[in-house]
């Protein structure tokens, strides 16, 4: 597995159209990798805006991209286009009881089963958003000892945890000639985790959290406890 880190030039207009369409940042993403390499693992995305002039975007992916074509519609001309790094090294040191700090990009939703499905049927629930402050992180603190981690309570007695960004994301998705608009919740999670199952995590920063990664979700990396 490899961890990507390319940032993009906020101030070109082309950057702009990009990054407004998940579904297109997405087809941008995976012209860097050799044709089915998303059918055989998913690639991972996020694209992380930090202050007026910095958007970095982070992509996991079972092999080593290259990004020429984004670098020629969205990147800087002049400093270091990408970096790739080997994840593998990474990984292997995760061990529990480590605290990490940790950033991700989710799309919090539940399902809702149909009010006419019957008891003990296979009919999919319907997949609603989460909108509030208080449902969302729930969302998170209730999944993550399934995700290898727990959110450990800081100094005020609460988890450590922020929501650093909540944004509601309307664009078209276009499928064999057909469109339809697509409305994604997304929030950022911004905290400090405690690793419970190396395992489990190590599985989780590769396969991703939640539901719509193919739109930049589901991606969470870490970074050192200062």
């Amino acid at each position: 597995m490899f961890l990507t880190k390319m940032p993009l030039n906020p101030q070109r207009r082309s950057t702009r159209e990009l990054v407004s369409s998940p579904q297109r940042l997405h087809a941008a993403v995976l012209a860097g990798f050799l044709p089915g390499t998303a059918s055989q693992e998913r690639v991972l995305w996020r694209l992380d805006t930090d202050g007026r002039h910095e958007l970095n975007l982070y992509v996991v992916s079972p092999s080593r991209p290259s990004f020429d074509a984004l670098v020629e519609q969205a990147g800087w001309s002049a400093s270091p286009v990408w970096r790739t790094a080997d994840y593998a090294p990474f990984l292997t040191r995760l061990a529990q009881g480590q605290r990490w700090v940790f950033r991700l990009t989710a799309n919090p939703v539940r399902s809702v089963r149909p009010p006419d499905a019957s008891i003990g049927g296979r009919q999919r629930g319907r997949r609603v958003a989460l909108v509030t402050v208080e449902d969302q992180t729930e969302w998170l603190l209730s999944r993550s000892s399934g995700l290898g981690f727990l959110v450990p309570s800081g100094e005020s007695g609460q988890p450590n945890l922020s929501l650093s960004s909540r944004s509601r994301n309307r664009f078209q998705r276009r499928s064999d000639g057909d469109s339809r608009t697509v409305t994604l919740e997304t929030v950022r999670f911004d905290g400090v985790l405690e690793v419970t199952d190396a395992d489990v995590l190590r599985q989780t920063l590769v396969r991703g959290v939640g539901s719509g990664k193919g739109y930049g979700c589901g991606l969470m990396t870490l970074a050192s406890l200062q």
